[in-house]
């Protein structure tokens, strides 16, 4: 794989008239190979102005006549990055959803990804749980269950976390933290705010 190119990972996992649909994509970035996949989150700048914001990958797929690899992603930005900015209401770790999904080249999408993020200073550091260590007023059942909806997503990602697996300390993606953020559908907290969009990603492609 040349260093500038970019390669899909895992076998397709979709077909819809001219697009096939994939769960993961190979790429370098400071010269090592990195694999980002479907539900990963990862720190990106949109531009160089732009601040460090979260992007959430949720969709990949490749227009076969083209051959244009494409991407869409949700982002989240630290309320004071926000037209509003950070008032009382927000929690210390809470991060505000674009009510839009950005949808970009894949090429495009992989100059934001910004790897150093020794600055960002939000969310709760997110270690291993074992079941046996948890309680019995219901954690081990929710911890269960939650891993088994993850595996029966419908989705097979074992090809994909067996080439993570392979590129070991030189895969970049970030689950080691946990943020609260204000979508009125997601169990970690919910906040009843207005989305933000920002004027700058209103049409990439």
């Amino acid at each position: 794989m040349e260093p500038n190119s970019l390669q899909w990972v895992g076998s397709p996992c979709g077909l819809h008239g001219p697009y096939i649909f994939y769960k993961a994509f190979q790429f370098h970035l400071e010269g090592k190979p990195r694999i980002l996949s479907l539900g990963d989150f990862f720190f990106v700048r949109c531009t160089p102005k732009d601040p460090i914001c979260i992007a959430e990958l949720q969709l990949l797929w490749e227009e076969r006549t083209s051959r244009q690899l494409l991407s869409s992603s949700k982002l989240y930005f630290l309320p004071e990055d926000t037209p509003q900015g950070r008032n009382s209401d927000h929690g210390e770790d809470e991060v505000i959803a674009v009510s839009e999904k950005v949808i970009v080249k894949l090429e495009d999408l992989v100059k934001w990804v910004h790897s150093d993020f020794s600055k960002w200073r939000c969310g709760l550091q997110a270690g291993s749980v074992k079941t046996s260590a948890l309680g019995r007023n219901g954690q081990k059942e929710a911890l269960l269950k939650y891993r088994q909806s993850t595996l029966n997503s419908g989705l097979n990602f074992k090809d994909v976390l067996k080439e993570k697996a392979d590129l070991g300390k030189y895969n970049l993606y970030f689950k080691s933290h946990v943020w609260a953020y204000t979508v009125t559908y997601f169990v970690v907290v919910v906040v009843h705010r207005p989305f933000w969009k920002p004027c700058h990603i209103d049409n990439f492609i």
